[in-house]
């Protein structure tokens, strides 16, 4: 086998706009920031490289001697220019400070949680999202926003899975770069437009057990091939700053990890950015066993490459380290130029205030719920829909049941931003209003009882009570009953059935032993399902759950994540036809918790199949996940035909294009989610037996066909060898274009 060395990494995107004006202006930026630092003193040197919480009279003093360059969750215009007035008008240097704020999906117009708007394979609207959540930040004085979570994950335990891209490297480099045009648009200079940081790097979704903050131990091929994809595709997309993760890497510490942070993150990609610690990450050092005390921590956080330490001031030892030879004082100075030169660069020291008037033009707007809307519609996944029982007629009567139908803050996820409980639509609501009060009966079944630890983090109100002049339950505050829903499933044509997770039951340190539905759940459903009426599933939660029980015993499944602030309307218009399903799953949906981790981009073993008992999987269950990678139905049909090979032998300098017939054979509209898949049959390690390599959205009318094309660089066909260098290998290849990772039509290629 002869092998293609590439030695570099595969370029999936193109440096942005935003980049390009930052390197033209590169040089001029530099001469002031070098100027202004040599004006520093140690102390004024380590405020810059300090971020602390919150605007107290302690802070505010503090940034007035010179002591903080950042703070984070300092919400709304006023308060942002109160602490931007401590530095700019009342510090010796007049350095501005740069305010930071979790935006992970949405600020105020909170959108789905990210697996589920990862899911909707749109990047042009999640882009558009960003856009959005950045105007929204800047109007409340926010400019940097500590997103978009680029953590690959293939463990449904893991709580921040909700907040992460799912499982595949492409998709996940392809959205990261979406959500970076997004947040930053031309410039990062703009008035409203924000420095985006992506986090937590790198592998922090690969935690043993599922378990938050836990360790991490994979090779250098499986975490240069799955987990830094989507981190490098930030970069390109000229991305301002990086978060550097909790857990540690093979051993050592994501905040003192020298390899990650300078080898690869500076000396392989280039990046000029800053770097800032998650919270509290620096001090944790002393709990790895990795660093005696705070001093210790903060020389060796900063010499493996982290800038800005958050929140747990360890760097206020860096004056003291320096003077006594333990940190040379060029690191120091580097750092400082890295914050400093993106603080230029976004505009700060022309314009540090925020405009109070935009907090009422620029929030929650009807356009910016118009897309909340729409990315909601388009992040949910049909799973299931025998006798294509969905859409429902709009005159049908409707028993709407559950303990999440009327849950307010349950839809906006567990980090919602500066999202408002009040401001959400509750699915109930959303079928309320589309069909009118008169044909929708209401019970809440069960309630879901809360695990340790608060629950609703980032949901700044409670629920509102729940919707009123609805029949069926006159007195909503009377205690749950599952008899008043068998009641009103007796009374209906049809139930939509609304079960999960509480929205806290998910995200930082919310991660389950268990896949299964808290509490009482599935004894209502049984109850329910015992009338033997048509029940439509309808799941809200932030991670797979078992539903075996629902594929055999529910007409439809709908996976509808936490949809955010649009919910309940986008649930209704999906659930009545208003819109069609077109999200698909970002990750594979196991069978049960015993599957895990379950992946579709696995190697083959050797004993992958056998008519016998001799291969790999379980005795008592397939050796499939229940829905796979990329898998989503809609309410038409698609055939797909004809796959055409334009290039069955790609030179090393070529591409691979191919083609296929997508027909629309069912009789409604719909889109559908065509995607590439690639296989190399024989490399220098075993492959997967599939890896994404494109995707487009198609939406045809009844009848309609479309050929479809794909075209991929032959470099982006590569993978790393056992010495970690890129290589192409010659050879034969499978290709498949389908609507999932588990089928499509299939073809051959060859690379010479």
């Amino acid at each position: 086998m002869r092998v293609l060395h590439r030695f570099f990494l595969p370029s999936l995107l193109l440096l942005t706009t935003t980049f390009a004006i930052a390197q033209q202006n590169s040089s001029d930026i530099d001469s002031k920031v070098d100027a202004l630092l040599k004006q520093m003193t140690l102390e004024e040197k380590a405020g810059q490289l300090t971020q602390l919480a919150g605007k107290t009279p302690e802070s505010l003093q503090a940034i007035r001697e010179g002591k903080v360059g950042s703070l984070l969750g300092v919400l709304g215009a006023d308060n942002a220019n109160e602490a931007q007035r401590a530095a700019v008008e009342h510090s010796r240097l007049k350095i501005p400070l740069i305010l930071g704020f979790d935006v992970i999906h949405g600020y105020r117009t909170v959108f789905p949680v990210p697996i589920a708007s990862t899911g909707s394979f749109d990047m042009p609207l999640l882009e558009q999202a960003e856009r959005v959540a950045a105007k929204e930040a800047t109007a409340s004085g926010v400019k940097w926003v500590f997103a978009p979570m680029l953590d690959i994950a293939r463990d449904p335990r893991w709580g921040r899975i909700v907040e992460g891209i799912g499982e595949d490297p492409y998709l996940g480099s392809r959205v990261a770069a979406a959500k970076v045009r997004g947040f930053q648009g031309k410039s990062i200079a703009d008035p409203d437009s924000v420095v985006a940081c992506a986090k937590h790097y790198v592998a922090y979704g690969a935690a043993e057990g599922g378990r938050d903050y836990n360790t991490v131990d994979i090779s250098e091929q499986l975490l240069r091939e799955i987990y830094l994809p989507p981190f490098k595709g930030a970069v390109d997309a000229g991305i301002g700053t990086f978060m550097s993760s909790f857990q540690d890497l093979n051993g050592i510490p994501g905040v003192a990890n020298h390899h990650t942070l300078t080898d690869i993150l500076r000396d392989e990609w280039k990046f000029n950015g800053f770097v800032v610690s998650d919270w509290g990450a620096v001090h944790e050092l002393l709990a790895h066993g990795f660093a005696t005390d705070d001093a210790d921590a903060a020389a060796k956080s900063i010499k493996a490459g982290v800038d800005m330490d958050m929140v747990d001031n360890a760097f206020e030892h860096i004056p003291e380290l320096v003077r006594s030879g333990k940190l040379p004082e060029s690191v120091v100075d580097e750092a400082v130029r890295r914050v400093l030169r993106v603080k230029f660069e976004a505009g700060l020291f022309e314009h540090p205030y925020a405009d109070p008037k935009r907090e009422k033009t620029d929030i929650l707007t009807p356009e910016n719920l118009q897309v909340a809307r729409k990315l909601a519609q388009e992040s949910m996944v049909l799973l299931q829909n025998k006798s294509e029982v969905l859409p429902l007629a709009k005159t049908k009567t409707v028993a709407v049941i559950g303990p999440l139908a009327d849950d307010k803050a349950s839809q906006l996820g567990p980090w919602a931003g500066n999202g408002q409980a009040i401001d959400a639509v509750s699915p109930l609501e959303g079928i309320v209003g589309k069909i009118g009060k008169e044909h929708v009966l209401y019970a809440k079944g069960v309630g879901i009882p809360s695990f340790e630890g608060g629950l609703g983090a980032g949901v700044a109100s409670p629920a509102p009570p729940s919707a009123t002049g609805v029949k069926g339950i006159a007195n909503t505050n009377k205690p749950s009953s599952i008899d008043d829903a068998v009641a009103a499933a007796n009374k209906a044509d049809v139930v939509v059935l609304f079960l999960g997770e509480l929205a806290g039951m998910t995200g930082e340190a919310s991660s389950r032993a268990s896949l299964d539905f808290p509490g009482d759940q599935l004894k209502l459903a049984n109850a329910v399902l015992a009338t033997k009426k048509p029940v439509v599933l309808v799941v809200e939660s932030g991670r797979p759950l078992d539903i075996r029980w629902a594929t055999y015993h529910t007409q439809a499944i709908l996976q509808a994540w936490f949809p955010g602030v649009q919910a309940g309307n986008a649930i209704a218009n999906i659930l009545f036809g208003d819109a069609s399903p077109s999200g698909r799953l970002a990750i594979s949906w196991p069978r049960t918790l015993g599957e895990i981790p379950i992946y579709y981009n696995h190697r083959a073993t050797g004993r992958p199949s056998s008519p016998d008992r001799w291969h790999t999987g379980y005795l008592d269950l397939p050796n499939t996940a229940l829905f796979p990678f990329g898998f989503g139905l809609t309410y038409s049909k698609f055939s797909y035909s004809h796959l055409a090979v334009k290039t069955p032998t790609i030179a090393p300098d070529g591409s691979l294009e191919v083609t296929a017939d997508v027909e629309n054979t069912g009789s409604r509209e719909a889109t559908e989610v065509v995607q590439l898949y690639v296989h190399d049959r024989v490399g220098l390690t075993s492959r997967p037996v599939r890896e994404l390599k494109g995707f487009e959205r198609v939406t045809l009318r009844p009848g309609e066909r479309k050929t479809v094309d794909f075209s991929v660089k032959a470099n982006d066909l590569g993978s790393y060898d056992p010495q970690m260098h890129w290589v192409v290998n010659s050879g034969t290849y499978d290709v498949w274009v389908a609507p999932d990772s588990a089928s499509g039509v299939a073809g051959t290629f060859e690379v010479k």
